[in-house]
């Protein structure tokens, strides 16, 4: 048996809780159906008995408290609510326990922005790790020696697993049922819950507002002055001007300051109006693609598909059912 320890952290949301211990249960049902043997031993852990959530309006009965678990294979770390440093401090007194059971062999999995908490165990410590595409600069800010990955559902390094945002930790579900059992149980369960098995980005989710968490004053009016002109061809050169800088050392204040170059910025502010005019207008493919300052047409399918993960037809059909055909 796998035993699966569902952690209930205090503010954590109702639903990452109650969906894994559905999810796994369901597991044993198709196993069983199979004329295989249930693999699961699913239990819920926490600090207290009853654990209240929402603002009381749900209660967690714990099937165990922390000290009663000896030995457990996987720990699942639901995202927690509201402020997230608050968060934390309430639920620091889960970090040893997940370190030893992690030392002691057991698995880890963190769910959403439950890379948070378990972030502040220091077990992440230079290895990969996804969260919801939101917090990114949070948890960087936070974390700087956790390689956050841009836009990832699944990361797994060293028995350590994380998804990316909200319902993608379904995927993360698939992943270690496939990885515990088999792909043909994995298929039948991504059916059964209508989950695509294979989605491994949240890239089309993502919506850029600009990296302006940064205290560089310059690099901000060059931020500023792409915002609000990209539709025109805008050079390095022009901007370095603009900002009374030299090339080299605006080059390497942009990408420092923002984490892209300046072309990469620049290509995703573009792209970011792309998929609001997609989403919101009539405009066909190559409309939209003149608005935005492109006229050649593979030049701009390839910028976005890498941007998005969807070509411009993809995402136009994937989220307005009113578009005209392209």
């Amino acid at each position: 048996m796998k035993h699966v320890s569902i952690l209930v952290p205090e503010t954590a949301v109702m639903g990452t809780i109650s969906d894994p211990r559905y999810f796994f249960t369901a597991a044993n049902q198709f196993l069983e159906a199979s004329g295989k043997p249930a693999l699961f031993q699913v239990q819920l852990v926490g600090a207290r008995k009853e654990i209240r959530l929402s603002n009381s309006l749900f209660s967690v009965h714990t099937d165990a408290l922390l000290q009663d678990v000896k030995k457990t294979d996987l720990i699942i770390i639901p995202p927690v609510s509201g402020d997230i440093s608050v968060a934390l401090e309430l639920n620091k007194d889960l970090l040893p326990w997940i370190k030893e059971h992690y030392q002691n062999g057991a698995e880890l999995a963190s769910l959403c922005i439950g890379a948070f908490l378990l972030a502040s165990t220091g077990l992440l410590k230079e290895k990969q790790c996804s969260t919801h595409w939101l917090h990114a600069a949070t948890f960087r800010a936070m974390f700087p020696d956790v390689e956050l990955v841009d836009g990832s559902i699944i990361t797994d390094e060293q028995g350590i697993y994380s998804s990316g945002g909200a319902s993608s930790y379904w995927n993360l579900l698939l992943y270690l049922l496939e990885k515990y059992t088999s792909r043909d149980i994995a298929i039948l369960a991504s059916k059964y819950f209508a989950i695509d098995i294979d989605r491994d980005s949240q890239a089309a989710f993502m919506m850029f507002n600009g990296q302006k968490d940064h205290e560089d004053t310059e690099i901000k009016k060059a931020q500023q002055f792409i915002e609000a002109n990209y539709q025109d061809k805008i050079t390095v050169d022009q901007l370095a001007d603009l900002c009374a800088v030299g090339r080299r050392s605006f080059e390497r204040r942009f990408k420092k300051a923002t984490r892209n170059t300046v072309v990469e910025y620049i290509q995703r502010v573009k792209i970011e109006a792309a998929k609001r005019s997609f989403e919101s207008s009539r405009r066909n493919i190559s409309e939209v693609m003149f608005d935005i300052g492109y006229t050649d047409t593979k030049a701009f399918r390839d910028v976005f598909k890498k941007i998005t993960g969807l070509t411009p037809i993809e995402y136009r059909n994937k989220y307005n059912k009113q578009a005209v055909a392209g």
